[in-house]
């Protein structure tokens, strides 16, 4: 090894190649230059860099073909990946083939030059960030609509390529707000594992009394208790060498923490009622919408179950803390919901879209993708507009249902306010009920004649929700 550190910069773009040369320089580091992925191979076997830096978009090879290759033959060298288009799918992909970092264009100097620093440490003190072991694709994008394109949405894309790679007995633990996609995050690092076609099983924990939950999750042997007319195979045993994923991971009794802690300590369990030991194979993904460390000072978490838990930790950003992410989720509900409904609707207006940026969004992603759908459903235009969204939600930021013209008077504001409640109200139970005005109306309690009366007030077609 030379004095000088050597790192490999294999890009097709002059400028960055200029402006990494003499960030290099500046460093007192060796700087050599590729210029297409066929390069970039040569100059990795012949150089031997201690760091290398590859774009994904080269002639003669792309990064991730030029990434897995110098795998093969050196695991241990890190490969920082940069790219102008940052995805999930590529992310998951770069980390998966074994790339230390993963980078967007523009370049932050400062960031650069932390890594080259990080990776050189790893090297130099034998560390191993990531084996090298079979690839496989990450699932597109849009299947588990994960959606974004914030520094915040990438981490976590880096994120669900590392700890898919890891074994089942490494536990995860999701944290966030309601609506941020948590259940999205633990299917998505389970679709990129080598079990990725084992099942994968998801339980509300709230969903379910104590004892119903034990039973769920242990399963029960015949005769355990009154009723126990069969043996049952709980979640544990159905999820085999898949997944588990129990969500709302904080409203379980102590009692079930204890005996949850057990199970994953051990990899193992006895169904209720029964005595013979199971083995558990399927890894454990657990999501909270709480703040748990305040909950086991308070003593209602247990602080080993935490930990036992807390092994991978993943947690997502509410969505006003990366509003550059909305168009994109926007467009997308935009383009799914135009085919689900059959419309064809081209976009939104410069207004409806600032309206959607301003909102902050209590109900993260989700509460976008329903405004979405029912704009959609409700829009007859082939833009959505900002009437359109002031109607159905409080996205100007003021109160919902407020009263536009503050001097009208009391009996005017009264039929304002009423009339936008009906107008949600119906739309709601129509969205819930696939547009089947008869189930809408027994739901509501009322009769099918005054709900097809308040209809036709908001001129609210039927037909717009069914699918």
């Amino acid at each position: 090894m030379s004095e000088k550190p050597r790192i490999l910069i294999a890009d097709d773009d002059e400028k960055i190649l200029y402006a990494f040369m003499e960030l290099l320089k500046k460093d007192n580091y060796n700087g050599i230059v590729a210029r297409n992925g066929e390069e970039a191979l040569i100059k990795a076997s012949e150089e031997k860099p201690e760091v290398i830096f590859l774009d994904i978009t080269m002639p003669r090879f792309n990064g991730l073909d030029v990434l897995e290759e110098i795998k093969k033959t050196d695991p241990q060298i890190p490969v920082i990946i940069i790219t102008g288009f940052g995805t999930m799918n590529t992310a998951i992909k770069a980390i998966k083939h074994g790339a230390f970092e993963y980078l967007t264009k523009p370049l932050d100097l400062t960031k650069i030059r932390s890594v080259i620093k990080q990776a050189l440490a790893s090297t130099q003190s034998s560390i191993v960030t990531f084996k090298d072991q079979e690839h496989y694709d990450a699932q597109i994008v849009e299947r588990y609509e994960l959606i974004g394109k914030s520094a915040l949405m990438l981490e976590v894309y880096k994120l669900i390529g590392s700890i898919s790679m890891t074994p089942n007995n490494t536990s995860v633990l999701i944290t966030g707000e309601s609506g941020t996609g948590k259940e999205l995050i633990a299917r998505a690092i389970h679709n990129n594992s080598e079990n990725c076609n084992e099942p994968f099983i998801a339980i509300n924990c709230a969903a379910f009394p104590e004892t119903l939950l034990e039973s769920e999750l242990f399963g029960y042997e015949k005769g355990a208790f009154t009723g126990a007319m069969d043996r049952k195979l709980g979640k544990f045993e159905i999820a085999g060498e898949g997944t588990i994923f129990l969500d709302e991971i904080s409203n379980l009794s102590l009692n079930l923490q204890q005996k949850l802690l057990r199970v994953i300590q051990n990899r193992e369990f006895e169904r209720v009622g029964g005595n013979e030991i199971i083995p558990v194979q399927a890894r454990f993904i657990a999501a909270t919408n709480i703040e748990i460390v305040p909950e086991v000072k308070k003593g209602n978490f247990r602080e080993d179950l935490y930990y036992r838990l807390n092994v991978a930790a993943v947690n997502l950003s509410p969505l006003r803390e990366r509003k550059e992410d909305i168009p994109h989720l926007a467009n997308y509900f935009l383009s799914k919901y135009n085919y689900q409904l059959k419309k064809s609707i081209k976009g939104f207006s410069d207004e409806a879209m600032q309206m959607l940026l301003s909102y902050n969004y209590p109900g993260n992603v989700r509460e976008l993708q329903n405004l979405i759908e029912r704009a959609v459903m409700l829009s007859k235009s082939d833009v959505i507009l900002p009437e359109v969204l002031s109607e159905l939600t409080s996205v100007d930021g003021n109160k919902d249902y407020t009263i536009p013209i503050i001097s009208q008077d009391f009996g005017k504001a009264k039929e304002y306010i009423i009339g936008l409640f009906e107008k949600e109200f119906v739309v709601n139970q129509l969205i819930e009920n696939s547009g089947n005005v008869s189930k809408a109306a027994q739901n509501s309690n009322m009769t099918r004649q005054n709900f097809q009366r308040m209809m036709r007030k908001h001129d609210i077609k039927a037909d717009q929700f069914r699918r």
